[in-house]
């Protein structure tokens, strides 16, 4: 099934409509004159109504899908549809496409839905689609010759390991991983949702909820560690966007609302906002933060000497809080990448005591900021430890100061500190309330 392209295409080759989805995991592949996109749409989409706060729709049309664009002809192919045609429930959405060179043909993982879920290999002219790993995976990426994807066998635990194709052998194998016994600060992680990948320097990056996963899969598992960085216990992450290389550098976005709910106190998807979105450059060992923006960067591409920015400033919303129409505005702007690799916004993060417990939080990078501190209120005498490490290459381990706090407002100056620093309360404080300003 083809169709010719003028200026927008709908996904009418998957049904009637009216449709909604599209793609939010930014499943894109460009190969010679195509690209490959993938992802999930309601064909036509059903809405259920509203039940008490929020709206249901059935997910009976729901179709994950893989498409070709021909650059060259303008035409758009429709190479792969799943649906299971259920009320509730999903087939695996494509959440990743990478090329696999090797073989020509696409790699797809999907790692979102009730079944069918896993990593599959699809023929580039034909379509058709082969599984070569059962476990799922949302995301993946190229690691020297071999291809990393994550294992996400449970939501509420996150990343469980790193699945890895050999792409001139075809083995695969499996490293088991656990975020909070790698950690460079010492401290538990609370469920690593994958957000995006890629490598650089020879390591590979996989971005979670609350940080990065760095190191070596294959010659050295044993030696990969987990950096934290932004982690408030709130969706603040690097999920539903992406992470590129840029100038020999790794750009990726963190969201400050990458996940929302329509429903107050309905669970953490209803947390308060942290801070703004961030483009981080990393450049080992040096993190910096070069852009600070609204609710959610959903995609950002080098063209020349700009990069050009995909924005929305509504969150990506769970299936209890469907709506009718389309929610949220959204944004397609450039930014001149000389001026953005220079840039230090000034930034504030927010993290609540009643959110962060007695846990590690934080990750904050200091580079490049002149002026930093860290305003605390607590409700009784407490202890502060800060954490202060790099993202240097080995990973080296974090240096620890601990802070006597009074009751009511402290000020800490941390610019004494340099890399990323990372906080621990010595006891839980519900009352207590901490900003991180940056200048």
């Amino acid at each position: 099934m083809t169709k010719d392209v003028d200026q927008s295409y709908s996904f009418d080759l998957l049904g009637s409509g009216p449709r909604s989805g599209g793609d939010t995991y930014n499943a894109v592949e460009a190969v010679d004159d195509q690209i490959y996109f993938g992802g999930w749409v309601h064909s036509p989409a059903v809405y259920n109504g509203r039940r008490n706060a929020g709206g249901t729709i059935s997910f009976r049309n729901k179709f994950s899908h893989l498409h070709a664009y021909d650059i060259k002809e303008q035409k758009v192919r429709l190479l792969w549809a799943d649906s299971i045609r259920s009320e509730t429930e999903w087939a695996g959405e494509v959440s990743e496409i990478v090329h696999d060179p090797v073989s020509d043909r696409l790699i797809v993982a999907r790692g979102d839905g009730h079944t069918n879920l896993g990593i599959f290999a699809a023929d580039r002219q034909k379509g058709t689609v082969d599984r070569l790993s059962e476990l799922p995976a949302l995301k993946g990426t190229h690691f020297l010759d071999y291809m990393c994807f994550d294992v996400k066998k449970d939501w509420t635990k996150g990343i469980e390991g790193i699945q890895t194709l050999d792409l001139v052998t075809g083995k695969w194998t499996v490293t088991p991983l656990d975020c909070g016994s790698i950690s460079v600060d010492g401290g538990p992680v609370r469920s690593p949702l994958p957000g995006c990948a890629t490598s650089a320097y020879s390591n590979l990056f996989f971005f979670v909820h609350g940080g990065v996963v760095i190191g070596d899969p294959v010659d050295a598992p044993n030696e990969m560690r987990f950096i934290r960085l932004f982690d408030f216990k709130t969706p603040y992450a690097p999920t539903r966007t992406m992470a590129k290389p840029v100038l020999g550098g790794v750009m990726v976005a963190f969201n400050a609302y990458s996940h929302g709910s329509r429903r107050p106190g309905s669970g953490p998807d209803s947390s308060p906002i942290a801070g703004p979105s961030v483009i981080l450059y990393v450049t080992p060992p040096q993190v910096r933060i070069v852009g600070a923006l609204g609710a959610r960067i959903t995609g950002f591409e080098k063209v020349g000497g700009e990069l050009l920015v995909a924005a929305s400033n509504e969150a990506n919303l769970g299936s209890g809080d469907a709506t009718p129409i389309d929610t949220g505005y959204r944004d397609l702007a450039t930014l001149d990448l000389g001026r953005l690799l220079e840039a230090r916004p000034p930034v504030t993060f927010h993290a609540l005591g009643s959110l962060i417990g007695d846990e590690v939080w934080g990750g904050i990078p200091l580079d490049g900021y002149s002026a930093a501190q860290l305003l605390c209120t607590v409700t009784t005498a407490n202890k502060l430890t800060i954490h202060e490490y790099r993202l240097s290459l080995p990973v080296a381990s974090s240096h620890r100061e601990v802070f006597e706090l009074k009751p009511g407002r402290n000020r800490i100056d941390l610019s004494s500190f340099h890399g990323i620093v990372s906080c621990k309360l010595e006891r839980t404080d519900a009352g207590s309330d901490f900003w991180v300003v940056l200048k």
